[in-house]
């Protein structure tokens, strides 16, 4: 049987956090050094935490700041728990997410299908989002990559690929990996891998940036789970906002 490891970005694709993953930064810079994380401005859109650490402690003025990285995203593991009642009261679940999940988790003939996550996110403040907002369950969190673990977002596919292929005994290299995002970073993770991209105008980005950004399809929302489906099969019969026919 042929398998396909389907990876979900996380904020603004699943879900919309309304800036509580950005507290968690001003948590663990008031630990680490004892005082308030100054304002700076970051670029977060599709990066992973720990780049986005190392640049806030560079702008911050901290010396040597990669020398903190690990011990500011320990602490931001450490308290990501604490933000699940800001994130139930706060967060939501984007439109159609919990259908689309539903609509690929059923596959089709002769495919298994592994739905995990490849986000910026580090691991537990991942967990604790999904846990808050109910989509846990519908993703084997496992088989994902996190924001730990580099600060180019591309080198979390082939970690994602190892750690499914470590569950399920499968190889999921290239185009048996999909993943699906809303920043040109997304996309461009998934075509230095060799794996499709599904780009969702949910985010800062529009459908004509995503679908210049070289994703294989392009939607402006997982509202349509029919649709859904249809662009992560790579089936070459539907049309797809932003980019004309699809072509797997």
């Amino acid at each position: 049987m042929a398998s396909l490891l389907v990876l979900w970005d996380v904020d603004q694709t699943l879900i919309w956090a309304r800036g509580v993953g950005a507290t968690i930064y001003q948590v663990a810079f008031r630990e680490l050094f004892n005082r308030e994380l100054p304002i700076v401005r970051i670029s977060m859109a599709g990066r992973t935490d720990r780049a986005i650490a190392l640049d806030l402690l560079t702008a911050s003025g901290i010396s040597e700041p990669r020398e903190h990285v690990d011990a500011f995203q320990a602490i931001q593991a450490a308290h990501a728990a604490s933000m699940a009642p800001q994130i139930i009261a706060r967060g939501q679940v984007l439109p159609g997410v919990p259908e689309a999940l539903a609509a690929v988790a059923r596959g089709r003939p002769g495919l298994r299908v592994v739905q995990s996550v490849l986000t910026g996110n580090v691991r537990a403040m991942s967990d604790v989002k999904l846990h808050s907002l109910g989509l846990a369950e519908s993703l084997d969190l496992e088989s994902g990559a996190y924001g730990t673990e580099s600060e180019i977002r591309a080198d979390l596919v082939p970690i994602a690929q190892r750690n499914a292929k470590a569950r399920y005994g499968e190889d999921f290299s290239g185009a048996a990996t999909v993943l699906i995002g809303d920043t040109p970073l997304d996309v461009a993770a998934a075509r230095m891998a060799g794996a499709r991209a599904v780009a969702v105008a949910t985010g800062a980005f529009t459908l004509e940036d995503l679908a210049e950004a070289g994703a294989d399809a392009v939607l402006p929302d997982l509202g349509d789970a029919d649709q859904v489906r249809a662009a992560i099969f790579g089936e070459p019969e539907h049309q797809f906002p932003g980019n004309g026919p699809h072509t797997p």
